[in-house]
Formats: C-alpha cells, sequence, structure tokens
C-alpha cells in the first residue's frame, strides 16, 4: 500500500505528514504553528506520538521556526543535515539570497523584516551527513538525499514511489512564482539543477514543494 501523503499549510510554508507503517513530519513551518499541526492530526485521526520523525528540509525559520513546540508535542525525532544543526540548536536566521528580479526585491523585504521573526531554539537528534539516509527504519519506504543549492544544507525525502519533498529546492508558483520551476532565492543556480539532476536520476516523478503546489517532476527535467 502506497503511503499517504498529506499537505499542511503552515503558515507560509508548506508542511507534509507522510504515514505508512509510521509517519514522518516533513518541516516545521514558521514560528507558532504548532496549532495547526494539532488540529490537522485530530482531523486525521493521528497521535502526535505516531510522528516518528521530523525531516527538516533545511535550516531557514519558515521550516525551523516550529521545531521547538512540534517536538515538545510528538516527542519525535529531529534531523537536518550537519552544515545546519547549529541554525535549529541556536535559533538562528541566515538569510538567503535572491535569484532573479523578483527574487533580489524579496530578499530586500525579508531583511527588513528579519529582526522581527524570533523563535526558540531546539535541540537536534540526528546530524544527516551527506549520503543517503534509508527511512524504513521510521517506518516509511524512502530515503533522505543531500540536495545542496537553496542553501548547503539541503535535503530532500524521496519515497520509493517517486513523491519527491523537496523544501525550497524548488517552488511550485504563486506567489513566488507565475510556475513552478527554480526557487526565487537560492546559494548556488548550478548546484539546484545538480541536484534536481539528482532526484530525477533516484527516481523522482512528482514534486512537492515547500512554496506552491505540487508539480510533476518533467518540469525539472525540460528545465535542466
Amino acid at each position: 500500500m502506497d503511503a499517504e501523503i498529506h499537505r499542511l499549510p503552515m503558515g507560509i510554508c508548506n508542511c507534509y505528514l507522510i504515514k505508512e507503517n509510521s509517519v514522518i513530519l516533513v518541516d516545521a513551518g514558521p514560528p507558532k504553528q504548532v496549532g495547526k499541526l494539532r488540529t490537522a492530526l485530530q482531523k486525521l485521526s493521528i497521535e502526535p506520538q505516531d510522528i516518528s520523525l521530523m525531516l527538516i528540509t533545511h535550516g531557514h525559520y519558515d521550516h525551523i521556526g516550529s521545531v521547538s513546540e512540534v517536538k515538545t508535542l510528538t516527542d519525535c525525532k529531529v534531523a537536518i543535515n550537519h552544515r545546519e544543526k547549529e541554525w535549529v540548536e541556536q535559533a538562528l536566521h541566515p538569510l538567503p539570497p535572491g535569484i532573479g528580479i523578483w527574487g533580489a526585491v524579496m530578499a530586500v523585504l525579508m531583511r527588513i523584516t528579519a529582526p522581527f521573526v524570533q523563535f526558540p531554539a531546539s535541540s537536534v537528534d540526528i546530524a544527516l551527513e551527506d549520503t543517503e539516509l534509508p527511512l524504513h527504519p521510521f517506518g516509511v519506504n524512502g530515503k533522505v538525499l543531500y540536495t545542496p543549492g537553496h542553501s548547503s544544507g539541503s535535503t530532500s525525502l524521496l519515497l520509493d514511489t517517486g513523491e519527491a519533498f523537496v523544501g525550497d529546492l524548488a517552488m511550485g508558483g504563486f506567489p513566488t512564482r507565475i510556475g513552478p520551476g527554480m526557487p526565487i532565492f537560492g546559494d548556488d543556480r548550478n548546484a539546484i539543477k545538480t541536484s534536481w539532476k539528482l532526484l530525477l536520476d533516484s527516481g523522482a516523478k512528482w514534486i512537492y514543494p515547500s512554496h506552491g503546489n505540487p508539480f510533476s517532476a518533467d518540469i525539472l527535467r525540460k528545465a535542466l
């Protein structure tokens, strides 16, 4: 039986619940979103303790702002790439550079609002290396891949059935983009495309971004 996938709009970020033999949460959303998670779990008849792992795709504030509260609610393990472990543990707020004109404009706006964003730090249980992490021990048939480009520690979760949860490695449309494709923020455009190729070569069929709607992986293939 294929995994259940539930998209959770958590503020400006899409988080995802993946339910198979256990439950994995992809990202925690910006600060003060735990109430939305609690409500979603109740509607889905999922107990907070059913969540075995919270995979943080990268350490920007809209993905880690609620980690501490979610960890308290669920008592799950928190995993993030070792390069960005301190971002969670010290509640750091690094800002990505913009890609393209719209990205540059948004980057300026983010720098203006950044001083007003605060969130609690949290411990990290698993500092991911740059190698594949099988997810079978956490009750889901899939793996975590190291997919840098948006940030130096960006990772993606790829299910065996081809669904890829990519954080901000790609964006899925309005309001960040007109249509799906290159994120408007990122450290290295070439590294982003290299990570797209890794996902495609690893069997990605559908892309589930943190901003915008899911889309076919063929869109990334055509953009390479």
